[in-house]
């Protein structure tokens, strides 16, 4: 990528904080450096901290740096950066951006990390906006989502916009409405869609279908989880596509709400459940569009996430990228 000129020219380091690695990369115009990973530290919050001070460190390469971005799986309080709520690493009620900020001298934006990967999702191979209003749903071991609105990423008044995988998809509302249970709640997409969902279904089919590549996996003393469903449904055996088909009609469902919502321009795919790439996306979109209001998504685009391994770092530095043009003075001459 060539690097731009002017405000464009801001060195802003973007980190994707994980349960299980982190990485920071340098953003300088349109030009990325490779990021630097490591294993997360989750002994405890210092130690945490003190990695993250030290690979934007490294990420700077010796350079002048004016900002921060960082993307954490936890709800975050974007006002004030404070982590509300973490699960997976040692940061519930850290003050997490008024800390970096005082440690690294240069200011610090925290947010979901959803959220940023959508907004990396939102810019093309050479950054520029080309999605002013994109959804993305991010499918793993839960569903998450992150939500661009007009080109900036869109927090509602809590900062937790996004949860797209608490949506309610099957609630059964024939007679009383039963007692609503611990999340991800019975009915919502998380439940139906998620990765746990589809190993219990390519574990149930396992056992339904002895003679298919999952049943044999199964007599052979082997667990069996919805990656092995995946890669048999590229392999072309028949009972892991019906399986991996019946899943993504689930998540078709999901995107549908989406659409019928938001109307967006794109809804993006990610996570881990894009690598079944077409095997998902078809039968996926196929369903949200019967399931679209008339009239509605005509000019949505359903896609898989391009941006990889890679749109955490790439969003969080964004998102640095955006907030510091956002404070910055306007000059004279400039007003209307």
């Amino acid at each position: 990528m060539s690097e731009s000129s002017g405000s464009d020219g801001a060195r802003v380091v973007g980190i994707d904080l994980g349960g299980t690695k982190v990485a920071a990369m340098l953003l300088r115009g349109r030009s990325v450096s490779e990021p630097v990973q490591q294993s997360t530290e989750t002994s405890n919050t210092e130690k945490l901290l003190d990695q993250l001070v030290e690979l934007a460190q490294r990420a700077t390469d010796g350079q002048q740096l004016d900002g921060v971005g960082i993307g954490v799986p936890s709800v975050v309080e974007f006002a004030s950066g404070r982590v509300i709520a973490s699960v997976n690493i040692p940061l519930k009620d850290v003050p997490l951006r008024e800390v970096l900020s005082e440690r690294l001298g240069v200011p610090v934006f925290v947010d979901n990390d959803a959220t940023v990967a959508a907004l990396a999702e939102a810019h093309d191979e050479n950054l520029e906006l080309v999605a002013h209003n994109l959804v993305m749903l991010t499918i793993g071991t839960g569903v998450g989502g992150g939500i661009v609105l007009g080109g900036r990423i869109f927090r509602g008044a809590t900062g937790g916009a996004g949860e797209l995988g608490h949506t309610l998809v099957a609630v059964p509302v024939d007679g009383e409405i039963p007692e609503a249970g611990s999340f991800p709640q019975s009915g919502s997409l998380e439940a139906a869609a998620a990765g746990h969902a589809l190993d219990r279904m390519a574990a149930a089919a396992a056992a339904a279908k002895p003679d298919s590549a999952l049943g044999r996996r199964l007599a052979g003393g082997q667990r069996v989880l919805g990656t092995d469903a995946v890669d048999a449904a590229h392999a072309g055996d028949e009972t892991a596509l019906t399986v991996v088909r019946c899943w993504a009609e689930r998540v078709g469902v999901g995107i549908a709400n989406v659409i019928n919502t938001f109307d967006p321009n794109e809804v993006v795919i990610g996570g881990g459940a894009a690598r079944a790439g077409q095997l998902l996306l078809e039968p996926a979109a196929h369903v949200a569009r019967q399931y679209v209001v008339p009239g509605l998504g005509t000019n949505t685009n359903i896609r898989l996430a391009r941006q990889g391994a890679s749109a955490g770092c790439l969003g969080a530095a964004l998102l640095a990228l955006h907030e510091l043009e956002d404070r910055a003075p306007v000059k004279e001459g400039m007003t209307g």
